[in-house]
C-alpha cells in the first residue's frame, strides 16, 4: 500500500496523473488523517466532494504522539528540516508496513534512508 503525501495530492489536483489515477482505482492508495487535515486547510475545488472521497479512502493508523517522539530520537531525524507532520507520516508508514510517495525532497530523502520511499519514475 502507498501513503500519498500532501504534495502528491496537490500535484494530482493541479494536473491529473494517470499513474496516480490507476493506483487510486486499484485501491493501492491509502490516506492519513494529517494529510486530509493539510489538504482541508487549502483551497480545494469541489471541496466537499474531495474531502468526502479522501475520508472514504482506507486510512492508516496514525502514529501516536509518543511513538512519533520515539521515532525522531531512534532515527536521528532532528535538525533534518522535517516538520512534525512529515515525521509522523514516516512513523505511521513504518508502523503500518506501507511505503510513502512524496514530492518533498527532504521527506523523500528521509524515506529513502528508512527504505519506505515509493519510487515513481515519470
Amino acid at each position: 500500500m502507498i501513503l500519498a503525501h500532501t504534495s502528491v495530492w496537490i500535484d494530482y489536483f493541479r494536473s491529473s496523473n494517470s499513474h496516480f489515477s490507476d493506483l487510486l482505482e486499484n485501491d493501492r492508495i491509502i490516506c492519513h488523517e494529517l494529510v486530509i487535515g493539510e489538504l482541508a486547510c487549502g483551497n480545494l475545488k469541489n471541496r466537499k466532494e474531495i474531502l468526502r472521497l479522501l475520508n472514504n479512502l482506507r486510512n492508516i493508523e496514525p502514529a501516536s504522539f509518543h511513538e512519533t517522539l520515539y521515532f525522531i530520537e531512534e532515527n536521528k531525524l532532528m535538525g533534518k528540516g522535517l516538520g512534525w507532520v512529515d515525521v509522523s507520516l514516516l512513523a505511521s508508514t513504518i508502523i503500518n508496513d506501507c511505503i510513502l510517495w512524496t514530492m518533498d525532497k527532504r521527506l523523500s530523502s528521509a524515506a529513502k534512508k528508512l527504505k519506505v520511499n515509493y519510487k515513481y519514475v515519470q
